[in-house]
């Protein structure tokens, strides 16, 4: 079994080893003592506060944790409103026509322009599964509960969420479509750039990012080819995000040109279709569907997933002791569910 939590102190050790074993591109947990140690802090804090009308940059990190061993299995999070402090870049692809009717030559190109479109929308990040536990419904899970989280809890986030892909780079953290960007204005190489800006670092981007649109025919074609692409690792979260209502909208990271892919909150497929539902205690669990299920609470969240049994007529699931120990509910409190695709 395990169980789906926020992130703690006692969790700092796991969470640097997490940001090691995630390599090049994991913008969001770059390997820093400090930074992790504030990531844990902030969340914490996020996790207490109450919110306001006004937006707020909380960032909440969850584990997910083998309730057995007590072992930390992986980590995802959500940040509530981007680029509140820090300016929250992009490129977002269009087209420019360049038409003669004279000549009778009439060409289309696409290009790239730096924008901050996306401040002020929540974020899903720091979504990584460590190795030995990348079997069964762990991935999906720990993907997908924070879509609970967020239906539960929508007046601590944006109606636009947000989640940006990595994008192709090798084992050597080299980006294709970094290196033109390094040979031409910033001299740097990409994990350099990526420590940076996974830091908090970003001024060096507003004084040395090309000023104008970047024409993408005058690219090289290996930059050209990786735009809008993801890392091989990356694409089972692509497609889960995909199957959950995202899309892209043509905007791409800065760096390696990840594609970023955006939803309406209510729209996403699991916060549109979970429910409350009042618990009842069996013996034995008996259902044939996977269950993804949370409690309703922020600092004492908890979520799993089990082979459980949903009655959508009384609007009642059946699940164990054992599993309502995990979750911290009893009979007669409700969870939130919704089947686990």
């Amino acid at each position: 079994m395990f169980v789906v939590r926020p992130i703690q102190q006692k969790d700092y050790a796991d969470l640097l080893a997490i940001a090691v074993e995630s390599g090049h591109g994991f913008t969001s947990l770059p390997v820093n003592e400090e930074l992790i140690a504030n990531k844990i802090n902030n969340a914490e804090k996020s996790f207490k506060e109450a919110v306001g009308d006004a937006p707020c940059d909380h960032g909440y990190l969850f584990v997910m944790e083998d309730t057995e061993t007590g072992k930390i299995m992986g980590t995802s999070g959500i940040e509530s409103s981007v680029g509140l402090n820090d300016a929250f870049y992009h490129y977002h692809i269009s087209k420019v026509v360049h038409n003669s009717r004279e000549l009778n030559v009439y060409n289309t190109a696409e290009i790239l322009t730096l924008c901050n479109d996306y401040t002020g929308a929540s974020e899903l990040c720091t979504l990584f599964l460590r190795e030995p536990y990348r079997q069964g419904v762990n991935g999906r899970v720990l993907s997908k509960c924070r879509f609970l989280f967020l239906a539960q809890n929508k007046s601590r986030f944006s109606d636009t969420v947000i989640a940006e892909m990595r994008g192709v780079s090798n084992d050597n953290g080299d980006s294709p479509f970094w290196k033109w960007l390094e040979d031409n204005f910033f001299s740097l190489d990409f994990p350099t750039a990526d420590y940076l800006t996974g830091i908090g670092q970003k001024v060096f981007i507003a004084e040395l990012m090309p000023k104008y649109p970047v024409y993408v025919n005058l690219l090289s074609q290996a930059a050209q080819d990786v735009i809008g692409k993801v890392h091989e690792n990356t694409a089972p979260a692509l497609n889960l995000l995909k199957s959950e209502g995202f899309s892209w909208k043509g905007y791409v990271d800065i760096f390696d040109a990840g594609p970023t892919v955006e939803a309406d909150l209510s729209q996403i497929r699991s916060v549109q279709n979970s429910e409350l539902y009042t618990v009842e205690i069996v013996d034995q669990l008996t259902g044939e569907d996977y269950i993804m299920l949370s409690n309703l609470e922020v600092e004492l969240f908890r979520a799993t997933a089990v082979k459980a049994q949903l009655d959508e007529t009384l609007q009642t699931i059946k699940i164990t002791q054992e599993i309502a120990e995990i979750l911290k509910v009893s009979a007669g409190k409700q969870v939130r569910a919704v089947k686990l695709i």
